[in-house]
């Protein structure tokens, strides 16, 4: 391997690597906040990536059936909830956030000439139509058992993913497809030639890194996120509405999800169920994270970048073994560092 070899593969690396420490902090403030291992993280990539593939054939992408389908059922949640609390104004508010949202989608995408529309637009109408999965995925799913055990969340986790894959086979397709490029421009650095998209994913990545700093760091919402990650009873006990947390939380990691689906289609072919196995290096950053430190978890999934690009060199048939592999040292060192805790009542 000579110098310009290294150079390409940690391009890769970081790249990569960029895209896993997104994927990783959306885990650890999943759980932090929930408690919820949430598996189907890597379903977003694949769903944001696709709903935009769809959208620049023309087509209304079936993700927005879905968003129909989740509305509808949050709004029979809420409003059996608000007529059971005699809240009328409530039970109006919960059917036209969940009935009205997804149901102006729909009309919008049907108006519009999708495959006329600038790229942006086109990335806005895809991200619209995915990232409020999220908080009505926590709101059908997981709030009704907020208060189970850890292994019952994970459970439902991966029958959650498990439906979102078939899901996916159906609105997708098995064949996988890219988007264009953001951008044609390349930077040549010296005998390395660095390609624009490539620009595109770290910018974008540790500009949205930024933005949840500032997110956790000077807004209220954020803080609020922050305190009910430290300590979910007391901010219980502060005010801090367990629900409007866990929907903000899941808002966050669909959108962080579909963003990175955006940002890596262009560069290598999406399947229905390729989100899984980005997803699960992400969590293998989480995991030398502890699913609690965001840096650490961050620098972990870099190195799972790095680790996966010099390992299709040296041995292609296992880099995902040696990436994988990489959980079980770390796995092992905290089972010997930490003391068993009981679960939070």
């Amino acid at each position: 391997m000579d110098a310009q070899v290294a150079m390409l593969l940690g391009q890769d690396g970081v790249t990569n690597g960029a895209i896993y420490a997104l994927l990783a902090l959306a885990l650890v403030l999943v759980f932090a906040v929930t408690r919820v291992i949430f598996i189907p993280q890597g379903e977003f990539v694949a769903y944001g990536a696709l709903t935009l593939v769809m959208i620049q054939a023309g087509g209304v992408p079936a993700t927005v059936w879905l968003l129909v389908g989740a509305g509808v059922a949050a709004a029979v949640l809420d409003g059996r909830a608000a007529l059971g609390a005699g809240q009328t104004r409530r039970l109006a508010a919960a059917l036209g956030w969940n009935l009205g949202y997804p149901l102006a989608m729909v009309a919008l995408l049907y108006a519009l000439p999708l495959k006329e529309l600038a790229m942006p637009l086109q990335v806005l109408f895809a991200l619209a139509v995915v990232v409020p999965l999220g908080p009505l995925m926590y709101r059908v799913v997981y709030q009704p058992i907020a208060a189970a055990p850890v292994l019952i969340l994970l459970i439902v986790s991966v029958a959650v993913h498990v439906g979102m894959v078939g899901l996916g086979l159906l609105f997708f397709g098995a064949e996988g497809a890219r988007t264009p490029a953001f951008s044609d421009l390349s930077l040549e650095l010296g005998p390395m030639l660095v390609s624009g998209q490539s620009l595109w994913v770290v910018c974008s990545s540790l500009a949205l890194i930024g933005a949840l700093y500032w997110f956790f760091e000077r807004t209220l919402y954020g803080k609020a996120l922050r305190a009910t990650a430290i300590n979910r009873v007391g901010a219980r006990l502060m005010g801090i509405p367990p629900a409007l947390a866990g929907k903000l939380t899941f808002l966050l990691a669909a959108a962080i999800g579909a963003l990175s689906g955006v940002l890596i289609a262009p560069i290598t072919t999406i399947y229905y169920d390729t989100g899984f196995l980005i997803g699960l290096k992400g969590f293998v950053g989480a995991i030398i994270g502890g699913l609690a430190s965001y840096p650490i978890a961050a620098a972990g999934a870099l190195l799972v970048g790095l680790l996966e690009a010099f390992s299709s060199f040296w041995a292609s048939a296992y880099k995902e073994v040696i990436v994988f592999t990489l959980i079980i040292p770390v796995l092992l060192w905290r089972s010997f560092a930490s003391h068993h805790v009981e679960e939070e009542e």
